[in-house]
């Protein structure tokens, strides 16, 4: 289970940023940055509402421990860090990239029938 401050850190690292340029983005010092990475305390709602609006984060994965809310919002299921890494690349592909991995998905699940 990741804290806060890591998946913090894990938006910064996936977007290839420093803490210098990561902290501008968001409107916080690199100071502040390093602390809020580091669990000294949480983030402000600005800084949360910055996360959401620059990086396109899922709250309920910033926010909530272990569970993220399926698109009907009723169910709850689990996702480790690697379901959360694809499923953050994932979004930033364009459609006909995302029809092309779900077709290689599809071969390697028939494969198995």
């Amino acid at each position: 289970m990741k804290t806060l401050g890591e998946k913090i850190k894990i938006i910064r690292k996936l977007n290839k940023l420093n803490q210098i340029e990561f902290s501008h983005i968001i409107g916080v010092s690199q100071g502040t940055l390093s602390e809020l990475e580091k669990d000294k305390y949480k983030p402000s709602l600005e800084t949360v509402i910055a996360l959401k609006l620059n990086f396109s984060v899922d709250l309920d994965w910033l926010l909530l421990e272990d569970a993220v809310i399926s698109n009907t919002g009723i169910f709850r299921v689990q996702i480790d860090d690697l379901e959360s890494n694809l499923i953050s690349g994932f979004r930033k592909l364009n459609l006909v990239d995302k029809q092309e991995i779900e077709g290689i998905v599809n071969l390697k699940l028939n494969r198995y029938k």
